[in-house]
């Protein structure tokens, strides 16, 4: 299985497959996936899965191939139920599934992006299927998310790592994987900056048939898995951007994470209380999320594009609670308590011109442009003989720790 049933084939493109669950880490992986697909050297193989496939979250698939991408494989592994038996029971379903996909498709490599279970069910089926995988975002920390753990457990399920910064690249080595094969690429997410057409206020406004006059607030809110009640945290948010009544929203709907839904139902009751000046979408796309990212005067929420995407853009976010606790910050976020007073406050701060203008200056520590490119350079020429071997690189001790 894997490299060693393509051994000896010379003159074959090398086949990459990439694994995208959730439109999230689709918009990450977008310019990589266009790279390797448009690159005579490469065959693209896309395995496609988790919220891609429910009516729920959009049927997202439709639009990877409105994008133009063929799918060789859809992974259906998501089940209604958003509980924690639920969120183990799909995950299992998400190890067949992959295992079934990758067996029929056989790839050189699986390029996995992030930290969600989707992730972590790809990955242990090309473990043992003997497939090479190449994890992209490894080494970074969210200490109020179970998917801390699911990242952390795909760099060791993994051979080649692309990493966001160099305090991260370090980190990676630090759990035992060789320095040869951890590479400082920065974020492919931010190669949209130096693509994408940008939609207007105007088209943005027509698109959603709501008013967009400022301040606008574009919310992304996800269930804090480890710890907590993201139905008590969720309903302090929403109080506070009642302390806003001038302000546009646009909600987007969250992850099918553990107790996604509940934040789901309270959305909906919010926008329908407020039709005038707020909308709740379940799939903005790419081009539309980004766009609505430059228009905005603040991201609110606890996701993971407040602090990797937004400062990029020098957009302030207000970022909530623990999800995203031990990640690298630019100075244009923002952290605060999940509390009524404390979100309140940091939206009024965010909305300060002084902190805007500090925002407009910020640097953005996950990397600069072309990340895409420079990880399809090694996709392609890594040597993959013997890539599955791998030991435990061990630091000098500097420390007891007795």
């Amino acid at each position: 299985m894997g490299y060693t049933r393509r051994e000896g084939e010379i003159g074959l493109p090398r086949k990459i497959a990439v694994m995208t669950g959730s439109r999230a880490e689709y918009g990450l992986l977008y310019w990589l996936i266009r790279g390797i697909a448009d690159d005579p050297d490469l065959e693209l193989k896309l395995l496609v899965a988790g919220m891609h496939l429910s009516p729920e979250f959009g049927n997202t698939w439709m639009e990877i191939q409105r994008d133009g991408f063929e799918i060789a494989a859809k992974v259906e592994m998501l089940l209604s139920s958003d509980s924690p038996v639920g969120i183990a029971k799909s995950t299992g379903l998400g190890v067949i599934g992959f295992a079934d996909a990758l067996e029929l498709i056989k790839p050189d490599i699986l390029v996995i992006l992030g930290d969600r279970f989707e992730a972590l069910a790809a990955a242990v089926a090309a473990h043992i299927l003997r497939i090479p995988v190449a994890h992209i975002h490894g080494g970074e920390c969210t200490y109020g998310a179970m998917d801390d753990a699911f990242r952390h457990s795909i760099t060791k399920l993994s051979q080649l790592h692309f990493v966001a910064a160099e305090s991260y690249r370090q980190r990676v080595i630090q759990m035992g994987e060789h320095p040869n094969r951890v590479f400082l690429t920065g974020s492919p997410g931010l190669d949209h900056l130096e693509h994408i057409s940008y939609l207007s206020a105007q088209e943005l406004e027509s698109d959603l048939g709501i008013g967009l006059s400022h301040p606008v607030f574009l919310v992304t809110y996800h269930p804090v898995t480890l710890h907590g009640s993201p139905e008590t945290a969720f309903a302090s948010l929403l109080r506070a951007l009642d302390g806003f009544p001038e302000a546009s929203i646009v909600f987007t709907y969250p992850n099918a994470d553990t107790h996604g839904r509940v934040i789901v139902r309270m959305l909906e009751d919010y926008v329908s209380r407020h039709p005038e000046r707020a909308r709740a979408v379940a799939s903005l796309g790419q081009r539309r999320y980004l766009s609505l990212l430059k228009h905005c005067d603040v991201v609110i929420g606890n996701s993971s594009s407040g602090i990797t995407e937004a400062p990029s853009f020098g957009v302030p976010t207000v970022n909530i609670g623990d999800r995203q606790r031990g990640r690298l910050r630019a100075a244009s976020v923002i952290d605060c308590e999940e509390d009524e007073g404390a979100i309140r406050g940091a939206i009024q701060r965010a909305l300060s011109p002084e902190f805007r203008n500090s925002a407009l200056r910020a640097d953005n520590p996950y990397g600069k442009l072309g990340a895409s490119r420079r990880i399809i350079k090694i996709l392609k020429e890594f040597p993959l003989e013997g890539i599955l071997e791998k030991g435990f690189f061990d630091l000098p001790l500097t420390a007891d720790y007795r």
